[in-house]
């Protein structure tokens, strides 16, 4: 076969906490299903000098002169992703030219979607990134749903459709970033999901904060296996209205950033592992809740994202949402560390052909669209050639 008919797609995927770049490569069979062959996954860490500036500019008010720093930063995330995405190539034994295009989500700065006029904001300078790498950039995917009245969020549920949906019975995907977010997958092939409040983010925030920046985050939940969950804080972060709202709805640091932290962080008489402990039981929770807004019953749920490694959040999640089964991602063939970044390497080749790649079952916006901004390379001209072969 030629490429034009197994194409090489790259995802990129930073995510809130701001101290990694995911790359995955994928490659596609236009003779086969819909579900990608991973070839490649690497995690990278993002360049210590922008993780502060990321977190700072994420936190309204926290820059005073926003505009220059958000210009200046656009530009070298531009930059670590290209070099991300050149590593990734070459540990994979590829070249740049091997790969027809990139998927880049860019890093969440802001993410207001009620208002007169919702708006979401990704940064990572996707001209710098085609620049660099002198690959075609598929970039703002959530704009376009925006635009449509939709929540711009989760984008995921589209690619876990392929990744994971099945005839066997009732699948949920969660994937635990910065935020949690789930996917429900019908065994009759229905589709919807929703953010369901804070993932990584509190318990992040809190590990920063009493080891003073040593640590960013509690390595296999160790701290928090040895505390003990403080019952009247957690009614009280439990509280937030964002817990029991209907879909569809979406989030981010906004609504569960610093302010949530500091009031754990403040909380009299007791220590730092009970914190610990009580952040991790906010977000099993806060999941555990919105089963209350599933359109059935679970037979079992896949977890992915930098929350399958916290080895004390997995073991609460098996506990609250038995009967069903908890499991890793990798149990269905996609590590879970991986799945983002494929996803948005499959958005991506759904841009290119014109096809939908945002439910709106999932985000509540009008209808479902083709949402990413395209960058031309200097592969643009062999890439438009061959994209009339990638339509099934």
């Amino acid at each position: 076969m030629s490429p034009a008919d197994t194409p090489l797609l790259l995802g990129i995927m930073s995510g809130t906490s701001g101290d990694g770049i995911d790359v995955a490569i994928v490659r596609f069979d236009r003779h086969a299903d819909n579900k990608p062959e991973l070839i490649r996954f690497s995690e990278l860490p993002m360049p210590a000098q922008l993780r502060e500036p990321i977190l700072r500019l994420a936190s309204p008010g926290e820059d005073a002169n926003e505009i220059d720093s958000m210009g200046l930063l656009d530009r070298q995330l531009g930059e670590a992703y290209a070099e991300a995405a050149l590593t990734a190539i070459k540990l994979a034994g590829l070249e740049p030219a091997d790969i027809a295009a990139i998927g880049c989500h860019g890093q969440t700065i802001r993410h207001r979607p009620e208002g007169e006029y919702p708006f979401t904001l990704q940064i990572g300078c996707a001209a710098t990134l085609a620049e660099r790498t002198g690959i075609t950039i598929v970039s703002d995917f959530r704009s376009r749903d925006m635009a449509a009245g939709g929540e711009g969020a989760p984008l995921v549920p589209f690619a876990h459709q392929s990744l994971f949906g099945t005839t066997d019975g009732n699948v949920v995907v969660l994937n635990i970033g910065g935020i949690a977010n789930i996917t429900w997958l019908g065994a009759d092939g229905s589709v919807t999901g929703f953010d369901t409040g804070p993932g990584n983010m509190v318990m992040d925030g809190v590990m920063l904060a009493i080891t003073a920046g040593r640590n960013h985050y509690d390595q296999n939940g160790e701290l928090a296996a040895g505390g003990i969950v403080c019952a009247p804080l957690l009614n009280k972060l439990m509280a937030h209205p964002y817990i029991s709202r209907k879909p569809p709805k979406s989030t981010g640091r906004e609504a569960f950033g610093d302010e949530i932290v500091q009031r754990i962080l403040t909380w009299p008489e007791i220590t730092d592992a009970d914190k610990m402990a009580t952040a991790c039981r906010f977000t099993v929770e806060s999941i555990a809740k919105s089963c209350r807004f599933l359109p059935g019953t679970p037979q079992r749920w896949l977890i992915c994202g930098g929350g399958a490694r916290n080895h004390h959040l997995m073991q609460q999640l098996t506990q609250v949402l038995a009967p069903a089964e908890v499991l890793p991602s990798d149990a269905a063939g996609i590590p879970a560390q991986a799945v983002e970044a494929a996803s948005f390497a499959m958005l991506a080749r759904a841009t290119l052909t014109g096809e939908y790649n945002t439910l709106s079952a999932v985000t509540g916006a009008s209808h479902d669209v083709c949402g990413g901004e395209i960058t031309p390379g200097d592969n643009w001209t062999t890439l438009l050639q061959e994209l009339p072969r990638w339509i099934r």
